[in-house]
């Protein structure tokens, strides 16, 4: 895997967040945060337009995958959401939907108990990897293909 055109942003620094292409694909990246009062984990979003007004991404915008980072005590992984189910799951803005800002991710150590929760959880682990010693890299890479 070759990553090329790695840069970070300032302004979601507490979130990590940076772009990279990864073997010529766009990628964002964040890392979420645990919140104190919910289940699941917190990550931003956005960016800016040209008036400097916070906006969510949209389908329009040069991006393949949105990489979540997350972590708790001993678990590590990573959301590899491809930009179409952004898309479809209402995140990414487009014509028709306004998009989300931000939004929150249920890795599979958590254990959602609102009904919202646990069908959002059900959808996203199907683009999520845990990061352990015995991870096979054939396995991450899958989550790699459009």
């Amino acid at each position: 895997m070759t990553v090329s055109e790695f840069s970070t942003d300032v302004e979601s620094k507490s979130y990590n967040a940076c772009q990279f292409k990864l073997n010529g694909l766009h990628i964002i990246s964040r890392h979420a945060k645990i919140t104190p009062k919910k289940i699941g984990q917190f990550v931003t979003c956005w960016t800016r337009d040209k008036n400097g007004i916070t906006v969510p991404f949209n389908e329009s915008d040069t991006i393949d995958y949105f990489v979540v980072s997350v972590s708790s005590g001993v678990y590590f992984g990573q959301f590899v959401f491809p930009k179409s189910v952004l898309i479809t799951q209402g995140i990414l803005s487009t014509e028709d939907r306004d998009g989300k800002r931000a939004f929150r991710v249920y890795p599979e150590w958590g254990v959602p108990q609102s009904k919202q929760a646990i069908q959002t959880q059900q959808w996203q682990l199907e683009y999520f990897y845990q990061i352990h010693d015995d991870i096979y890299l054939k396995s991450a890479s899958k989550l790699y293909t459009i």
